[in-house]
């Protein structure tokens, strides 16, 4: 006779069906559902919080080390980082829902020729970033305000980290992937294991060999270096230790180029990326808002900014949930099933994202005083880490729902929405800051602003069902050889 598990597993196991049960009665998401969205989901959180973790500790090593100007220049550098990566994250979005419709109808191959397509495109893409930001990094910074120490510190690191962009575009259509066929656990295995690493090259480089700036960015680039060369092993077709191994598989042999495909590809990411690129260029203005208001603005913007990117870690999670299991129902066509999946993961991200928020606003104090110490930094600090858990409760809300939208290949409308909450609401909202005694509350205002006005938009689009149709035309049972 089989052992019967531990008493704690076994308490465990009771909380979890007894939370299962209460998210089902309360009309939150079907029992049967909040397993499926789970398992593709919490691979993708955690890989999110790593992520966004490994930043954070490249900071607050830097400002142990060299103090504020080092903190400067890497805040300087890491918005060119963001735009760039930004880039990348939207072509991967076009390759997740393709990939998701293609493996969810059964055709293995024609979603391995768009991830072959995605690698095509994002050399193409990567390229010319990487040399201009080597090439240009000094006049680069200086032009968002970097100066004396601040300027050279944000020089060294986006040359030394440059040429990782080119990995970490490959990392991010990998990872997208394997999240298509329903694989987040793999993905998450390999790149949390790299912010592991990027944490200990860090401290080791900059704390025990006192090699500063140059230290983290050595550390980041061979840590996303590890992490290519991991993931390629799976991508070409091979396992680790008897799983990983993609049933997509780029293979050198069969066509490279598919026209009709490469399309199909850049019309579903190129609103993507527009979008993401907008949103990463938001940053620029806030920045020089913020330093016209003083460095301790500028620092707390910055805080407030690194504790939203750790509350997006659940959208990590909830929006590739969405678009995998959207895009499988869909490819299957299932319409009524997909939209119920979508809902489902809308309304418990909302939940999540509340209970998350609230957590952070209670102790925004403790959360300011890990990276500054003067009680007027600390106090300019724990108010954008309130504005930023607050911004977080929409912003996770509409990754799902953007997360659902972009599994039916309709990426438009999230597009213009984000133009519109960026650039018609919360750039003037920030410029007020500077321009009117309305001072640093038109600052939070922006945060807000940029942040709800396209989960409204988004939320219309998807209860106005217009993006199924959208959906039909990027079938696999419109592609039939």
């Amino acid at each position: 006779m089989p052992s019967s598990p531990p008493t704690g597993i076994r308490k465990l196991r009771i909380a979890a069906d007894a939370l299962a049960g209460l998210l089902h009665r309360s009309g939150i998401i079907d029992r049967g559902r909040l397993g499926e969205t789970l398992g593709l989901a919490w691979p993708r959180i955690l890989t999110g919080f790593a992520i966004m973790s490994k930043n954070t500790v490249d900071l607050a090593v830097i400002g142990m080390v060299l103090g504020a100007p080092g903190v400067a220049g890497l805040a300087f550098a890491f918005a060119y980082w963001q735009v760039a990566k930004f880039l990348s994250i939207g072509l991967a979005g076009g390759t997740v829902s393709l990939v998701a419709q293609n493996y969810g109808g059964g055709r293995l191959d024609r979603a391995a020729a768009v991830v072959k397509q995605s690698l095509l495109v994002a050399a193409l893409l990567v390229t010319p970033i990487v040399l201009g930001f080597m090439v240009f990094a000094e006049p680069l910074i200086a032009l968002v305000g970097g100066e004396g120490d601040a300027l050279r510190f944000g020089v060294i690191y986006l040359v030394v980290t440059a040429p990782a962009l080119a990995f970490e575009f490959f990392n991010i259509i990998a990872s997208r992937t394997y999240a298509g066929v329903g694989d987040t656990f793999t993905p998450m295995v390999v790149r949390a294991g790299g912010a592991v690493l990027n944490a200990v090259l860090t401290v080791v480089l900059v704390m025990g060999a006192g090699m500063g700036v140059l230290g983290a960015g050595i550390g980041t680039a061979v840590s996303i270096a590890a992490v290519a060369a991991t993931l390629a092993w799976g991508m070409t077709g091979r396992s680790y230790f008897g799983r990983g191994a993609s049933p997509v598989p780029v293979r050198r042999s069969g066509p490279w180029v598919d026209g009709p495909l490469v399309r199909d590809l850049l019309r579903i990411s190129m609103p993507l990326m527009a979008r993401r690129v907008a949103e990463g260029i938001i940053v620029f203005p806030l920045l020089w808002v913020a330093a016209s208001l003083g460095s301790i603005t500028v620092a707390a913007l910055e805080v407030g900014r690194r504790v939203a990117a750790l509350l997006g870690s659940f959208s990590w999670g909830f929006s590739i949930a969405a678009s995998t299991m959207v895009g499988k129902r869909l490819g299957a066509g299932e319409e009524e099933l997909a939209s119920a999946y979508a809902r489902d993961v809308i309304r418990l991200s909302a939940v999540v994202y509340i209970l998350s928020s609230a957590a952070v606003v209670l102790t925004a104090g403790p959360i300011a005083r890990v990276f500054v110490d003067e009680p007027a930094a600390v106090a300019a600090t724990a108010a954008f880490v309130v504005v930023a858990a607050l911004a977080a409760i929409p912003m996770g809300v509409d990754g799902s729902v953007t997360g659902s939208l972009r599994g039916g290949g309709d990426t438009q409308w999230p597009f213009f929405a984000s133009l519109v909450g960026l650039y018609v609401f919360a750039l003037p909202a920030a410029l007020l800051a500077s321009l009117t005694p309305l001072g640093v509350a038109g600052l939070y205002a922006a945060l807000l602003l940029e942040r709800i006005v396209p989960a409204v938009l988004n939320g219309y689009r998807f209860r106005s069902r217009r993006w199924l149709a959208v959906s039909r035309r990027y079938r696999p049972s419109h592609h039939r050889p």
